[in-house]
């Protein structure tokens, strides 16, 4: 959810102009890259308060201080909204939550420098004004009363139509955060296959990187309470996608789905004009009740694409949306397990053997179980773990035959240490947690913000 879109690219007058837009993102393996982002709270140390928008100590405050660093400035009217720089963006989530997406990058040790740098810009700019930043799922202690908006047109329209559809949609928005990789296919085939392994796979990284155990400071009964929000946010929007464990999944097939959900808004004049539970399919035809008598542009339909939130998601690549925040090697290892299964054909075979069996049931078994019992789940006579240990496996070996090396002659597959370690514990961040707020922290979850900043 960037910067505001730019109304470009040719006017769409029927369907084939949307799925070739899907099509040109085809690329040979050889200009495959990986795209991580990850959303963090930001908040003042003296009080653990969030940050408004305005102020000293404040949202603007921060992206202003990170242009020393050579970021460029994006407004939306007065305000600077996001920032750009060689490929990367820094964007504001509804509820002030920055997200850093990075530059299409060839291997994850450049991901996981990149990460590095941007965290240390962070911290610089923030501690002299006696603010922090962490990586949670979910916001551990504010209400969202506490929490302000940001100034962005979308989400004013975005935030009104929410609660027209689901419960938990506004906490989505305002009280959330995640870590994603943005992955390439060779080919519709190619792309068909990583979409099934990953949609199906999804609920096991859920599981790996369950990070939102508390809601307005107490246990809320969930590993991954993130996870869970996106159960009861939108249902034309979200959920397990059963078209593409069926035949004929294609770019076609996806476009189909993008085209029957509603859509949220057009961006035209430098605003957002309220377009919310209308049809594109009404506008690819000239009879969108916003803008009558108007045809689409090719950005109108990349902003709707951008607006539809299953686990994994098709644009011009495949988003893996399943994982919660968390500390900085969790942004490491989120990129390295999807790597390492979608991007060797050997290990992807691995992971299509693994999943291939597995019932539209199991499926959507395994989205609803996992966010509660994460690595423990009961699956298939065993438990989540033992599947999650055959990924991690999987995933290391695509990685060491991708043989991408640092300057110290080391592989990728050093960064599912982490992985690998909570798999052998059978234990996710959020146990962890639970731990320290029953046992340390004396059932208190201040200590939280010190501890978990980056």
């Amino acid at each position: 959810m960037s910067a505001p879109p730019q109304v470009q690219g040719e006017t769409l007058t029927d369907k084939a102009q949307l799925i070739a837009y899907l099509e040109a993102g085809c690329k040979p393996p050889a200009d495959w890259r990986i795209g991580t982002e990850h959303e963090k709270f930001c908040y003042t140390l003296d009080d653990f308060r969030p940050l408004p928008y305005h102020g000293e100590r404040s949202i603007e405050a921060l992206l202003k201080g990170l242009q020393a660093f050579g970021w460029d400035g994006v407004k939306e009217g007065e305000n600077v909204i996001a920032l750009t720089h060689n490929g990367a963006s820094v964007s504001l989530e509804p509820g002030g939550q920055v997200e850093l997406s990075g530059a299409p990058l060839e291997t994850i040790h450049d991901t996981c420098s990149e990460v590095h740098i941007h965290l240390d810009q962070i911290k610089k700019v923030t501690e002299p004004m006696g603010v922090a930043a962490m990586g949670l799922g979910f916001q551990p202690k504010w209400a969202r009363s506490d929490i302000s908006w940001m100034p962005k047109g979308r989400y004013k329209i975005m935030g009104a139509y929410m609660p027209k559809v689901g419960n938990l949609g506004l906490d989505m928005m305002l009280r959330t955060c995640t870590v994603q990789v943005n992955l390439d296919f060779q080919s519709e085939a190619d792309m068909v296959k990583k979409f099934r392994v990953s949609l199906a796979l999804q609920p096991i990284a859920t599981a790996l990187f369950a990070n939102s155990p508390f809601t307005e400071g107490q246990p809320n009964g969930f590993l991954s309470y993130r996870s869970h929000i996106w159960t009861d946010t939108d249902p034309d929007r979200t959920g397990v996608l059963p078209f593409v464990f069926e035949d004929g999944m294609g770019f076609v097939r996806n476009v189909d789905h993008g085209l029957d959900v509603p859509m949220y808004f057009v961006y035209r004049g430098g605003k957002y004009i309220d377009a919310s539970g209308q049809s594109f399919r009404d506008f690819l035809d000239g009879r969108l009740p916003a803008l009558p008598g108007e045809k689409p542009r090719l950005g109108d339909w990349a902003d709707h694409l951008s607006t539809l939130f299953p686990e994994v998601r098709l644009k011009r690549f495949l988003e893996m949306r399943g994982a919660d925040g968390g500390p900085w090697k969790s942004l490491c290892a989120l990129p390295a397990f999807w790597v390492g299964l979608l991007y060797d054909d050997t290990a992807l075979d691995a992971a299509w053997d693994l999943v291939k069996d597995w019932t539209l049931e199991d499926h959507r078994y395994l989205r609803a179980e996992v966010p509660k019992q994460a690595l423990h789940t009961p699956f298939h006579g065993r438990t989540v773990n033992a599947v999650a240990h055959q990924a991690v496996e999987i995933a290391a070996e695509g990685l060491k035959a991708r043989n991408r090396l640092d300057g110290q002659g080391d592989n990728e597959s050093h960064f599912l240490a982490l992985l690998r370690s909570r798999v052998e514990r059978e234990k996710c961040p959020a146990e962890y947690l639970l731990d320290d707020f029953h046992g340390r922290w004396g059932g208190t979850i201040d200590p939280i913000f010190t501890e978990c900043a980056y």
